[in-house]
């Protein structure tokens, strides 16, 4: 009888499969198998906070898969990720399969490798009902809040509104920064630049500082101009030449909170993209068998903890001293202290295996994946190289009493810097009146009491700036030091503002919409406690407790229900007789059913334009349409030629729209054939002769297909070439992530060595 390993991701699966013995069947989950009802609150408040858990709705063939596996099986191992979700999964299988909690059988891997996920299988525990409660606290806490509060905006504000225990914090927090921004009061303040020359004729700036008694602001232009004019056309003399050496010393390596920040200062991805791809990166990627084929690349990616294993610590010397050099690797092996009150779980996050650089193995990863693994491969690496050491100088110049300044670093020994350095956050920019120092500061030999001319005396006004809006970045910064969610929720708070419509992105920037606005007026006035991010902070802790045992999850809800029931009841009476206006978004499209003027709405799949008479009149029409699509097309459209409808037999044009061009019947929209246009290689299909097309299939895997399938049935994974075999005459295929060309007619056998660049 075979040993069963459920895990929650099939690629996971997929990966972990590939390590395992024949003895071994690996299924997937694909994620929870049990959940609150949708259609009900699914919590009997009244009895002691019950949850009624339901199958979900199109697992139900997947279970009985499960389950029957499971009886046929041995023993069942459930090895679902290794945090609060991934233990609560594992809780609801085993429900589901009808296995006792107490027999159950856990397993899980910080990192997907070979030698990890054997040694996991063999020390499984039993399931750790801390961890399960923490997130049934959570997730009941969310829920009655979402389910009690969304029907109190639906009759306040306007119907289709929810509201989420954390998330109406984050609103609020985007909110009061804009709040910040529009109060501001900007103040004036000058600066004065002098270039100062020496008698070799060599030139470079210094900014006004003050006196011998300190620093002086310049608050008015009259303040600047006295400065020029007491200084124009006169010498500077060297009043003070301060050299030192300082030490710059590594950031350690990612948690979950700082890889979003890094990943989208540096690549610019939004949190829930970087999330997806580190995903991607531990669950396996097959780097090719010369690199051990499919692995998982990084650790586990929901951590707030900076510690790293001794192995890891190891591997990373060794890969130190060999490609950099021995100078390059501090005298201690570096370990980072982890923030207080952080879980301490998992590993921070790195590669598993240091040895595969990114170049290595870049041909087997997408451009995502590849920009990812080497953000946290330097990361990581630099982590654990030496300090570098850099050479600082300031000079002071005086002229009558006036003290002119310059700074700056050159660096003597670049240390971890040879590999990375971190990005600084935007909220930190130097004021213009105090910049940063300059790096790589060039200014000619000097000594104190040497005498320069003076060239031109610049006086520059400036205005104090608000604080910026928040990025992504700098709000999972902000939602992390507060501790307000976990490294596990911040791209889903983010994800989940913005598809509501309580805050938009305008750039890389977060604003609130009017709607958010509105709303978190309403919550800050009657649910105080829900948007306070002390109250919400010490929500979070209250789930640690949980989870290490500390605090019961019955206490915490009925404590929680206590006060929140107080606020609810209060909220129904001062707004009962209360409805609040939305201003809305005016379009310029008039509704060709009633003649009204279309608005802008916000749906699953972003926003479009709707009558406002909805439900009256419910026409909608996407943004992207500058006019009503014809009924006829004009000649001056894009017309392919020779292709027909194969419904109609009208021509067909080429169009554009949400998921890229495609083909449809100029007769639209009595006729609504479309059909989908993919990019040709240039390469004919050896069956028919027609063009060789690219295609997407699941998981975003592509391969290549005829154009005429499936009519034609060629298709391959492989990349078709113009290039004939010299052995039987028959197509070359390119093989994916390998440097090989191979005979399409595998009775024929042929392969050779590929010297060219392959598909990038």
């Amino acid at each position: 009888m075979a040993i069963l390993v459920i895990l929650e991701s099939p690629s996971k699966a997929n990966t972990v499969k590939g390590y395992l013995g024949s003895n071994y069947k690996v299924m997937a989950s694909v994620g929870h198998v049990r959940d609150l009802p949708k259609s009900t609150l699914g919590v009997d408040i009244e009895n002691n906070f019950e949850a009624h858990y339901i199958n979900i709705r199109g697992k139900g063939d997947l279970i009985k898969d499960l389950r029957r596996e499971a009886k046929a099986a041995s023993k069942v191992y459930l090895a679902t990720d290794p945090d609060r979700e991934g233990e609560a999964i594992s809780w609801h299988l085993a429900a589901a399969l009808d296995i006792p909690v107490e027999n159950v059988q856990r397993v899980t891997f910080n990192e997907v490798t070979k030698n990890v996920v054997k040694a996991s299988i063999k020390q499984p525990r039993g399931l750790d009902m801390n961890l399960v409660n923490a997130q049934q606290t959570r997730r009941i806490l969310d829920r009655i809040v979402g389910y009690k509060l969304s029907p109190f905006l639906w009759k306040t504000v306007k119907s289709g509104l929810s509201a989420g225990r954390v998330q109406s914090v984050a609103t609020k927090i985007v909110v009061d920064r804009e709040n910040e921004i529009r109060a501001f009061n900007p103040q004036e303040y000058w600066t004065v630049d002098a270039t100062l020359i020496t008698d070799e004729q060599k030139s470079f700036t210094a900014r006004f500082y003050g006196d011998a008694s300190g620093k002086i602001k310049l608050k008015t232009g009259e303040d600047a101009q006295r400065i020029v004019d007491a200084v124009t056309g006169r010498q500077f003399e060297v009043a003070s030449v301060k050299r030192s050496t300082k030490k710059k010393h590594p950031a350690p390596p990612f948690t979950t909170s700082t890889l979003q920040q890094e990943g989208s200062r540096k690549l610019g991805f939004q949190s829930q993209r970087i999330m997806r791809v580190a995903q991607e990166l531990y669950e396996g990627v097959n780097v090719g068998a010369e690199f051990g084929g499919l692995q998982g690349l990084i650790t586990y990616m929901r951590t707030d903890s900076v510690r790293v294993s001794a192995d890891a610590q190891a591997a990373a010397r060794e890969l130190i001293i060999s490609k950099y050099g021995e100078k390059y690797y501090p005298a201690t092996a570096r370990n980072y202290k982890t923030k207080a009150g952080a879980q301490d779980a998992h590993e921070a996050i790195r590669p598993a295996k240091v040895e595969l650089e990114p170049s290595m193995i870049r041909r087997a990863l997408t451009p995502d994946q590849y920009k990812l693994y080497k953000l946290i491969w330097e990361r990581f690496v630099a982590s654990q190289m030496e300090s570098a050491d850099l050479a600082t100088l300031t000079l002071d110049f005086d002229c009558r009493g006036y003290i002119f300044r310059t700074s700056g670093y050159t660096v003597t020994f670049p240390g971890y810097m040879a590999v990375y350095e971190e990005s600084v956050d935007e909220s930190k920019r130097s004021p213009a009146d105090e910049p940063e120092e300059q790096r790589d500061l060039r200014v000619p030999p000097l000594n104190k009491g040497d005498m320069l001319d003076s060239g031109d005396i610049i006086p520059t006004q400036h205005f104090t700036e608000p604080p910026p809006r928040y990025t992504e970045a700098s709000l999972t910064k902000y939602l992390e030091e507060k501790g307000i969610g976990r490294p596990s929720t911040f791209a889903t708070i983010i994800t989940t503002i913005i598809s509501r419509g309580y805050v938009k992105r305008e750039g890389k920037s977060l604003a609130p919409t009017e709607l958010g606005e509105v709303t978190t007026k309403i919550m800050a006035e009657q649910f105080e406690t829900i948007v306070d991010e002390k109250f919400t902070a010490k929500m979070e802790r209250e789930l640690d407790d949980i989870e290490s045992g500390k605090k019961d999850m019955q206490d915490v809800l009925a404590t929680f229900w206590k006060g929140f029931e107080k606020q609810l009841g209060r909220a129904q009476e001062n707004m009962a007789n209360t409805t609040i206006t939305v201003p809305v978004e005016k379009t310029d499209f008039i509704c060709d059913k009633c003649g009204s003027t279309m608005i802008i709405k916000n749906g699953r799949f972003g926003k479009f334009a709707a009558c406002p008479n909805y439900p009256q009149c419910k026409n909608t029409r996407p943004l992207t349409e500058s006019k009503p699509q014809p009924k006829a097309v004009e000649p001056t459209v894009d017309m392919p030629e020779g292709m027909k409808c194969e419904k109609c037999g009208a021509d067909m044009v080429l169009r554009s729209g949400r998921y890229g061009s495609f083909y449809a019947c100029s007769r639209y929209p009595e006729c609504k054939f479309i059909k989908q246009k993919h990019k040709e290689i240039g390469v004919p299909c050896p069956k028919c002769g027609s063009a060789i097309v690219v295609k997407t299939g699941r998981n975003k895997t592509v391969f290549y297909s005829c154009e005429k399938y499936p009519e034609c049935d060629f298709s391959s994974w492989d990349i078709p070439t113009a290039e004939k075999c010299p052995k039987c005459g028959k197509m070359l295929f390119r093989k994916k992530g390998k440097a090989l060309l191979v005979c399409h007619d595998t009775a024929c056998g042929y392969s050779a060595p590929d010297e060219r660049e392959q598909d990038k």
